[in-house]
């Protein structure tokens, strides 16, 4: 496995969370299975998490995105060799997302069999806007490049399996939807709702989390543009977590909106306090306007909380409208209705929250390992 995180050294999102799962579920099959990543400050260059092999990579991390992503994958090639040298030929090589393209040009020319994975695509992050500007062209003549390379592809979701065949004009029978999961217990808790809300200064009353990267793609300014409308009705708090580039942006427009009392910006959590917080509040919201799947989807459900999502990508693919949630257009006045809808009603609240409980069993690792195995098998046999 190629990815530039995981949730064992460098974790930014979902991409993180799919890479170390599939892997521990993999390694459990009896598989032997390596994953170059980054290496973080502290952190020991190889070492076994989960029956995982960690393989951190030091690099240089260059000037700009792309010269990031070109030095990171020649270290991961550099790595993966060294292991090979001491552990025997690796079978199959799986890289995720364009960040480890040059890595999979430089083993392709070896003759090794690759797999490529689709989590998200440059069009989809950028608003679904094609973009004349370098950065937004080359990385996507990676995404491109990737699965030109690769012998078979896999997405997350039908939907991003239609998007990365029109864009990049794939065939439709090289590319397998291997969707995302979640261990459903690692997000129960029993919580104390007010306590938490005081830990991070909320107000008492209704809990709304925005659970994701603070950027265009997520939507985050769609949800604060609708609270106003929320709080003309109660007295209610919202958890925006992640980190992203539009956090100063986000905050100076709390304060004009005058809501900035209600409003608090978490941070990115350490997942124990990640999990607290979905099981202390009242409903999730997703706003995104582009999701190739959305894991925090399953992850809301997994801690028995309705959600309003916007009807974009995996969430419409995933989300029946009014049974484990509320699917909505990507605008404040249709979230801030949905978000009014649940907060009136707690027995639709808990009636959906049973159906997100009972949803959210179908999506196991398990379950994503076999259509996995099913690709590596096409190809090694």
């Amino acid at each position: 496995m190629l990815a530039w995180e995981s949730m064992h050294s460098i974790w930014i999102g979902g991409l993180g969370v799919v890479v170390s799962k599939l892997s521990e579920e993999l390694a459990r099959r009896g598989h032997e299975v390596h994953l170059f990543t980054r290496w973080a400050e502290g952190q020991e260059e190889h070492q076994e998490v989960g029956g995982v092999h960690y393989h951190r990579c030091k690099f240089d991390p260059g000037h700009d995105l792309l010269s990031f992503a070109h030095n990171m994958s020649h270290a991961m090639v550099a790595a993966l060799k060294w292991v090979e040298g001491r552990e025997g030929r690796f079978d199959l090589i799986h890289g995720h997302d364009w960040h480890v393209v040059e890595a999979l040009r430089l083993l392709k020319q070896e003759g090794r069999p690759l797999v490529f994975t689709y989590h998200s695509t440059e069009y989809g992050r950028n608003g679904n806007k094609f973009g004349e500007w370098r950065e937004f062209r080359e990385i996507s003549e990676r995404e491109w490049y990737g699965g030109y390379l690769a012998d078979r592809v896999t997405t997350v979701s039908a939907y991003l399996k239609r998007e990365v065949c029109w864009l990049y004009r794939l065939p439709e029978e090289k590319v397998e939807v291997v969707p995302n999961a979640v261990v459903a217990e690692e997000f129960r808790r029993e919580v104390d709702p007010e306590k938490v809300k005081g830990e991070y200064g909320l107000p008492s009353g209704p809990l709304v989390v925005f659970p994701g990267r603070l950027e265009y793609q997520k939507g985050p300014d769609l949800l604060l543009e609708a609270i106003p409308r929320v709080l003309e009705r109660r007295e209610a708090g919202f958890a925006f977590t992640g980190t992203g580039s539009m956090r100063g942006g986000l905050e100076q427009r709390a304060r004009e909106l005058g809501v900035a009392h209600a409003v608090r910006f978490v941070g990115f959590l350490p997942f124990q306090k990640y999990v607290e917080l979905l099981n202390a509040c009242d409903l999730v919201c997703i706003p995104s306007r582009n999701e190739p799947f959305g894991i925090v989807l399953l992850e809301a459900w997994a801690a028995g909380k309705p959600v309003v999502a916007t009807g974009v990508g995996g969430l419409d693919e995933n989300l029946e409208n009014m049974a484990e949630g509320i699917k909505v257009p990507p605008q404040p006045d249709s979230l801030a209705w949905a978000i009014n809808y649940l907060l009136d009603s707690p027995s639709e609240r808990e009636r959906m929250a049973g159906n997100a409980r009972e949803r959210v069993k179908k999506f196991t690792w398990s379950r994503s390992v076999d259509k996995l195995l099913d690709v590596y098998g096409s190809i090694l046999s």
